[in-house]
């Protein structure tokens, strides 16, 4: 079974997809971190040839390894980086079969991201796209960088994720929009126990209607 799971930036899609991945016994991949990795490859470096070169370079030889550290992936600049090198059109190329291999291993798998269910598994079993308004997206991210002790200027996070939301559904290259059949989970008013049970019963309700169509 391949679940895919799409939405913006802290809209809780990365912890749902892992919870769902503990759910059903299913290995996770959060694609996002492959295009962070690929931007601290070349952070400090202006744009221009250089950078682009540097990106599809980084993209081209990623190991697994390098997406270990969460913390320094995870953090708004690395993101705003990550925009930045998804835009070329070869770094999302070299990604592609990273993410194709992961998805299509035996049993199936999660994956979270922007455009796993309208370009890297648009045959996915189940599609979820996750949602919530802006300002409770600065705010869990603000709260999970505060919680690792990080000072967070709210003002600026906010114009952050507003910004890198812009940029990624005006990617050329990209596909960050609501597959026609994904579901919609809107996490704004939800906990995290919340979305992770209405995910379940959306999975749930998919395959059993699938299996009673075979």
């Amino acid at each position: 079974m391949i679940i895919a799971v799409d939405g913006p930036a802290a809209s809780g899609k990365g912890t749902l997809a892992a919870g769902l991945a503990d759910h059903y016994g299913l290995p996770h991949l959060d694609t996002g971190l492959l295009y962070r990795a690929v931007g601290r490859a070349v952070q400090g470096i202006e744009e221009g040839p250089e950078f682009v070169a540097r990106a599809i370079a980084a993209a081209c030889s990623l190991d697994a390894k390098a997406l270990g550290d969460r913390d320094a992936l995870t953090t708004a600049e690395a993101g705003a980086i990550a925009s930045r090198v998804a835009v070329i059109a070869e770094v999302r190329a070299a990604l592609f079969a990273f993410q194709r291999e992961f998805a299509t291993q035996p049993g199936g798998a999660v994956l979270d991201g922007r455009d796993i269910g309208t370009k890297i598994c648009p045959d996915a079993d189940v599609k979820l796209f996750i949602q919530a308004d802006s300002k409770a997206r600065m705010e869990r991210r603000a709260r999970q960088l505060e919680g690792r002790g990080l000072a967070v200027d709210r003002y600026a996070l906010y114009h952050q994720i507003e910004e890198r939301d812009a940029r990624d559904m005006l990617n050329p290259h990209g596909g960050f929009y609501k597959a026609d059949d994904a579901h919609l989970l809107d996490t704004t008013q939800l906990s995290i126990e919340a979305a992770l049970r209405a995910a379940i019963a959306i999975i749930d309700r998919t395959m059993a209607l699938k299996a009673g169509g075979q």
